[in-house]
C-alpha cells in the first residue's frame, strides 16, 4: 500500500480520509488548525497551512508521499497542484484548472464553446434598473455577492469594491442576474466521458448564497436536463482535456432555460459525498478518491433511491448555542454535531450548528419535509432566552 497525504483536517473531508485507510494506505493529513476534525482524530497529523504552497511542497519532499489527495476546499485541490508540481495523478494542467476555478475565465470559455451561462457585463454598460450580480471570480459560499435589481453607477461601483475585497486575486464578474431553481450534477469523468452521475436540489434556507438543504433526485425523471448537461460537460472535458475524475457543476434551471454557475474538481464540503452515500448506495468518496492514486473511478450500480435529505443548522443573525430545538418528529438517519453549548454563533456561512440527515417512508414524504424545511419549520436554534428560525 502507499504512503497518501490528505491535505485537509475540515470533517467534511473524513469520508475520504476512512476510504483511505480502509483501503490499507498509510494516511496523512495536513492543516493549520488542530482543532479540526481530522487533525484531532488521524493518526499521522502534520500542523501547517496548506496554503503556504511552499512549506507543502517540502513537506511532500521530505515525506516521500506517493500521492497526495484533496479535500473538501478549493484551497486544498489548488495548493495540491502547485505544490505536486505536476509529479501526482488526478490532478489537471494549471491552464486547465484555471478555466474551472476562475468564474470570468470559465464565462468566457463557455461562450465560445456554446455552454448556457449567464450574460456578463462591463460596469460602464449596465444598463438602468438591468438586475445583475457581483461576484469575486475566485471566492465560493456567498462570499463578496451583491444582487442589484435597479443597478446604476453608484450602486456598481460600490459592488465591485465590495467583491474585489473578498477576492483573493481582486478581481470580480458582472453579470446577469438569473433566477430558479439550483441544482449541482456531479458527475465522475472517465476517458473525458460521463461514467456516472448525480443531479441534487440545493436550497438556502438561512443565506440565499449558501446552500443548507438538499436532497438526491431521481434521474429518470430528468432525463432531457441530463442529457443536456453530459453533453456540455464532456465539450468542456474534451476541450481542456480534464483527467478523470469527479467535475461537480452548479447550475440554475427556471424551468425552460439552464445557466452554468460553478464548476469544481474537490469533493463538496459539507458532508455531501454522504448525502450521495446514504441516498444511492454509490461509494462517493471513494469514487473521489481512486483517481488521484492512479485509478479509474468505479462508481457501483445504484440501489433504489432512498427518500434522505441533508440539512445544515445555521442562524440568520449572529446569537449563542444553548439547545437545538426540534420542531416536528424526524427520522434521523445521522447527526453530525458542528458546535458546542455556550458557543457564539455567527450568520451563515460563518458558522454551523450540526449537519442533520433525515429520512422519509417515501418520496412523497420526504416533499412535504423538504418544503417544512424551506420554511425553516424543521429546527430551531435557542440562545437560552428564546428560539430563532
Amino acid at each position: 500500500m502507499a504512503k497518501v497525504l490528505l491535505v485537509d483536517t475540515n470533517f467534511s473531508s473524513a469520508p475520504i480520509y476512512r476510504v483511505l485507510v480502509a483501503d490499507g494506505h498509510e494516511v496523512h493529513v495536513v492543516g493549520g488548525n488542530p482543532l479540526d476534525c481530522l487533525a484531532k482524530s488521524a493518526a499521522r497529523y502534520w500542523q501547517l497551512d496548506y496554503s503556504d504552497t511552499g512549506a507543502l511542497s517540502t513537506l511532500v519532499d521530505e515525506e516521500a508521499f506517493e500521492f497526495l489527495v484533496p479535500g473538501c476546499t478549493d484551497r486544498s485541490y489548488a495548493s495540491c497542484m502547485e505544490a505536486g508540481r505536476g509529479r501526482f495523478p488526478g490532478f489537471d494542467d494549471a491552464d486547465a484548472a484555471s478555466f474551472i476555478s476562475h468564474k470570468a475565465r470559465f464565462r468566457s470559455l463557455a461562450a465560445e464553446l456554446g455552454l448556457p451561462v449567464p450574460m456578463t457585463h462591463a460596469a460602464e454598460a449596465i444598463a438602468h434598473s438591468q438586475p445583475v450580480i457581483v461576484k469575486p471570480v475566485d471566492a465560493f459560499s456567498g462570499k463578496g455577492i451583491t444582487v442589484l435589481r435597479d443597478a446604476n453607477m453608484s450602486s456598481v461601483a460600490a459592488a465591485i469594491e465590495h467583491a474585489r475585497a473578498v477576492s483573493a486575486s481582486g478581481e470580480c464578474l458582472v453579470e446577469d442576474y438569473v433566477e430558479g431553481q439550483l441544482y449541482s450534477h456531479s458527475a465522475f469523468l472517465a476517458g473525458q466521458r460521463v461514467v456516472h452521475d448525480f443531479l441534487v436540489q440545493e436550497d438556502g434556507t438561512a443565506n440565499q448564497f449558501v446552500v443548507d438543504t438538499s436532497r438526491v433526485l431521481d434521474s429518470a425523471r430528468f432525463q432531457p436536463l441530463l442529457e443536456d448537461l453530459r453533453r456540455w460537460i464532456e465539450t468542456l472535458a474534451r476541450h481542456l482535456q480534464l483527467v478523470d475524475g469527479l467535475l461537480h457543476t452548479q447550475f440554475i434551471h427556471d424551468g425552460r432555460q439552464t445557466w452554468l454557475i460553478e464548476l469544481t474538481r474537490r469533493c463538496p464540503g459539507d458532508l455531501y459525498s454522504q448525502l450521495i452515500e446514504l441516498s444511492t448506495g454509490c461509494p462517493y468518496a471513494r469514487c473521489f478518491a481512486l483517481p488521484f492514486l492512479a485509478q479509474v473511478p468505479e462508481p457501483r450500480a445504484e440501489r433504489g433511491l432512498r427518500p434522505i435529505m441533508r440539512h445544515t443548522i445555521t442562524v440568520k443573525q449572529e446569537q449563542g448555542l444553548d439547545h437545538v430545538h426540534f420542531l416536528r418528529n424526524l427520522n434521523i438517519e445521522r447527526y453530525v454535531p458542528l458546535s458546542l453549548v455556550g458557543d457564539p454563533l455567527l450568520p451563515s456561512p460563518l458558522s454551523r450548528v450540526g449537519i442533520l440527515f433525515c429520512s422519509e417512508r417515501d418520496q412523497r414524504a420526504l416533499d412535504d419535509l423538504y418544503r417544512v424545511t424551506l420554511r425553516r419549520g424543521l429546527v430551531a436554534v435557542s440562545d437560552g432566552t428564546r428560539s430563532h428560525d
